[in-house]
């Protein structure tokens, strides 16, 4: 897990040093390349390691948030005198993808504590019986999504948490839109909640999730908001076209063919087969993209989000299933997975609820950086009169948007409408037909099944390819065509006379080229006149 933290968020006048962490956690951290902490990490260390306080801290992606509890963690446990029996520290996050990331982070923050802090991924590809036989070995951190370690703890109710130090519930804003309430409310029977206990509540926001958790799991907790970065620094604009359910397809082929957005997209639909749909279709005109949904193996899930991190992948379709109510969240494929270095979130299914809309979005314009958001909003008086290309969440768009507006309006934030000149993307429209007719149900259908069965072959060769070489760049590539539908070949390849007239390459501009060619003092020889074209002389020629 490389760990990037903004520039704007560092505390220079502070040194990890100064907080007298344990020499091997200072190597650690040195090899990470922090020369300082940020400032919610100086004052999360401060507040917990001197005054024991739980910390609620609300912070920004890129202001090191992770950081800010393992720090801390790692130190205290390293600091006992006494070993504790049983697990001392349960850490959750709301995804498969960020127990991987926040796992593989403590190991690099942990490298030369030896076998004094050590660290169990209830998420992790293993048996039950394998993972069964790791919990009873006992293991000072587990990291963990609600569903799993509630799984995990009913299975094994041997499991000593009577000697629990550290309770960390990561991206709390999302815990609850994720369907983890329950199971967060399991885990309070669970765990007793005693109180030498220290609380860790990290979020982006300070909503009612954040303040009914705190009620139920903090004594004194320290408030800790880190600004964010102001919005124009932040630099984010969001943009919205109205049109119709198949002119969607009409403005992605083009949008995507003429490259009109630079830098990597992240693409979002509301189903998975709509998913596929769209990636078959961008197939046909030579458009790359992978496809990221929740029943692709683990390994190749996290896989396409390294590859695409690293900018192997420039186009990313992300599935977002929802049932259509305003609480209704995304699937955690994609929530809460550090999307790197992300230039526009693309909707091009609008979300059903404007906290999604915020989720979204806020992939991209992280850390001080700028970003576009653009949205496909189907008008009302569109809706359903195309069936093969109709999505029915697209029926409340209209009201989406407004509430969406409404919201982003209170945090200082403008929607703005964006006109195309249909005129001129009105050539492209036989295209984008030809191949819209060729994606049919069957090959989508096929196209999926084909995916997973790759993909599941590719997985272990995948994790022991990984295991067995951590530093090999060597890609493998997630961005392969799926099926060969029927579509001309054509449509690969954009004529210049469907391009705008701004956008079309110049013509050389030759002049006359005349067919004979009369060498100059050579022209005759002897009388005869030569043909250049045929090398005959004519008087030869007539005989």
């Amino acid at each position: 897990m490389s760990v990037s933290v903004s520039q704007d968020y560092v505390d220079d006048g502070v040194s990890f040093e100064s907080f007298g962490l344990d020499a091997r956690l200072i190597q650690a951290i040195n090899k990470l390349g922090f020369e300082h902490p940020t400032l919610i990490q100086s004052q999360s260390i401060k507040l917990s390691l001197e005054e024991r306080k739980d910390i609620i801290a609300r912070a920004s992606t890129g202001s090191g948030k992770t950081a800010a509890y393992c720090i801390p963690i790692v130190q205290s446990i390293l600091t006992t005198v006494e070993a504790a029996n049983g697990v001392q520290t349960l850490i959750l996050v709301p995804t498969k993808e960020l127990s991987n990331q926040v796992t593989e982070f403590l190991g690099q923050l942990t490298v030369f504590c030896g076998r004094s802090v050590r660290v169990l991924n209830l998420n992790d590809t293993v048996s039950d019986q394998v993972q069964t036989q790791l919990v009873k070995e006992g293991r000072e951190v587990f990291v963990s999504t609600p569903a799993k370690l509630v799984s995990v703890l009913e299975k094994n109710k041997s499991l000593e948490l009577s000697n629990l130090r550290f309770l960390v519930i990561d991206e709390v804003d999302l815990m609850v839109s994720y369907g983890y309430k329950d199971d967060l409310e399991k885990l309070k029977e669970f765990l007793g909640m005693k109180a030498n206990t220290q609380v860790f509540l990290m979020s982006a926001t300070l909503n009612e999730e954040v303040t009914e958790l705190k009620e139920k799991f903090c004594n004194k907790p320290a408030i800790l908001k880190l600004e964010d970065i102001d919005n124009d620094k932040r630099q984010l604009v969001q943009y919205y076209i109205k049109t119709s359910e198949l002119d969607k397809f009409l403005l992605i082929y083009v949008i995507l063919k003429l490259g009109l957005i630079k830098g990597k997209i992240l693409l979002f639909v509301n189903e998975l087969d709509r998913g596929y749909k769209l990636k078959l279709f961008l197939q046909n005109f030579g458009i790359k993209s992978c496809l990221l949904n929740s029943e692709l193996p683990l390994n190749s899930r996290l896989h396409i989000v390294e590859e695409f991190n690293k900018n192997v992948y420039n186009l990313l379709i992300a599935t977002d299933e929802s049932n259509g109510e305003e609480t209704s969240g995304e699937v955690g494929v994609s929530r809460g997975v550090d999307f790197k270095n992300v230039a526009c979130v693309l909707n091009f299914d609008l979300p059903t609820s404007s906290k999604t809309y915020v989720h979204r979005v806020g992939r991209t314009a992280r850390g001080g950086k700028s970003g576009m958001a653009l949205s496909f909003v189907v008008a009302a008086k569109e809706w359903g009169k195309h069936k093969a290309s109709s999505l029915a969440s697209a029926r409340r768009d209209e009201k989406v948007l407004a509430r969406i507006e409404r919201s982003q309006s209170r945090l200082g934030f403008e929607l703005k409408p964006y006109q195309f000149n249909m005129k001129q993307v009105e050539a492209f429209r036989y295209r984008m037909e030809d191949s819209f007719r060729s994606i049919t149900r069957a090959a989508v259908r096929d196209a999926r099944l084909k995916e997973i069965k790759q993909e599941l072959m590719a997985s272990e060769k995948l994790k022991r390819h990984f295991e067995e070489n951590p530093q090999d760049l060597v890609t493998l590539r997630h961005d392969k065509d799926l099926a060969s539908v029927r579509a001309d070949a054509h449509l690969k390849r954009v004529p210049a006379y469907l391009l705008p007239e701004g956008a079309r390459p110049e013509e050389k501009k030759l002049g006359f080229v005349p067919f004979n060619k009369v060498r100059k003092g050579r022209g005759r020889k002897h009388g005869k006149k030569v043909d250049v074209l045929k090398g005959v002389s004519k008087r030869r020629r007539t005989k």
